[in-house]
């Protein structure tokens, strides 16, 4: 099980196809991994959001979900080579 003790972060990006096909790469060779998606658009306690105020004209819609892939950190050299060939879109 990854905890928050144990794990680290192996990357974060904004890429729906590139979070997929990381994942599928862990997971074919049975790499345990936790996901957090944020929406970036969503409102916090801290930040009422902004799409109520400002819509989206002019927002870069791909940058509205930050996915962040954590896996234990004795696993962390494992699938960081795993993932290299992994292209950034």
């Amino acid at each position: 099980m990854i905890t928050v003790f144990n794990r680290k972060e192996l990357v974060s990006t904004y890429n729906m196809e590139e979070q997929s096909e990381i994942r599928n790469i862990l997971s074919q060779n049975k790499i345990d991994y936790d996901i957090k998606t944020i929406n970036r658009k969503s409102p916090s306690p801290m930040a009422a959001g902004s799409r109520a105020h400002t819509g989206t004209f002019g927002e870069k819609l791909e940058l509205e979900y930050e996915y962040t892939i954590y896996v234990k950190k004795e696993d962390y050299d494992e699938a960081s080579y795993l993932i290299r060939d992994v292209k950034p879109r």
